[in-house]
């Protein structure tokens, strides 16, 4: 099977093609497999060069998956590189994360990508198709249990604002949020959120926030006190992360 076939899924109803009108041809697909394995030494060499010191809170994982075989890692899409190598490395404990990542061929690179990686691909886009990625992260969380990562800012913001979409999953499904956050000594920041891209030879701290479990029953005052919450919370793992570097 192909890995475009493998990261097909559930979710033929999605087009495959760009606004543009670009297909997935055979010159496109060997400059994918191409870039592929360079993308994966460059990943490797840097996270050589900078080191991990220290993981708080890999109690509130385990409590969490002794409860559900998945859940909801949450984080802000700054911290993507770090929470999400984390993530990827805990298969030893139970643990299958999976990404959403568009349909279309400008997507079929990241999806090759996180499956060399040993994660999991949802094949939707949370800015076209909401309520059609929402119904998709439900399957994979609670029929093949995939933890899928969502990243409440989202690739376009407004920074470090908790959008709904973890709480409505984990309302529906009955899983937990993970939160989490990474800090690291040196970094470049980069693009609209200050995208964290740790220095060579930066030391890095992962924080790990209580699972948290959304009620089946919640008045629209109560969930929006509920997103307040998260963001503080996400601050707050942050400023623990960062604290432990100091």
């Amino acid at each position: 099977m192909s890995d475009e076939e493998q990261g097909a899924l559930r979710n033929t109803i999605y087009k495959t093609s760009t606004r543009s009108g670009r297909r997935m041809t055979p010159g496109r697909r060997l400059l994918y497999r191409v870039a592929i394995p360079v993308m994966l030494l460059t990943f490797k060499l840097w996270f050589l060069m900078t080191r991990l010191v220290r993981v708080i809170g890999t109690e509130h994982l385990e409590a969490a998956l002794a409860r559900a075989p998945s859940l909801v890692p949450c984080y802000w899409h700054q911290h993507q590189l770090y929470c999400g190598r984390f993530l990827l490395d805990q298969h030893a404990r139970g643990l299958t994360v999976g990404w959403l990542i568009s349909p279309s061929v400008d997507g079929e690179l990241g999806a090759m990508l996180v499956r060399r990686l040993g994660g999991a691909v949802i094949r939707g886009s949370s800015s076209h198709t909401g309520a059609r990625a929402l119904r998709d992260y439900y399957t994979a969380l609670t029929k093949d249990n995939v933890s899928p990562i969502l990243t409440p800012d989202g690739p376009r913001g407004p920074r470090f604002k908790f959008k709904p979409g973890a709480l409505l999953l984990a309302q529906m499904s009955g899983r937990p949020i993970l939160p989490m956050a990474y800090a690291a000594s040196r970094a470049w920041l980069v693009k609209w959120d200050k995208f964290v891209i740790p220095k060579p030879f930066a030391r890095v701290v992962v924080s790990i926030g209580e699972p948290v479990y959304v009620p089946r029953v919640i008045d629209a005052a109560g969930f929006e006190a509920l997103q307040l919450q998260m963001e503080q919370r996400l601050k707050a793992l942050y400023e623990q992360a960062r604290a432990a570097l100091d």
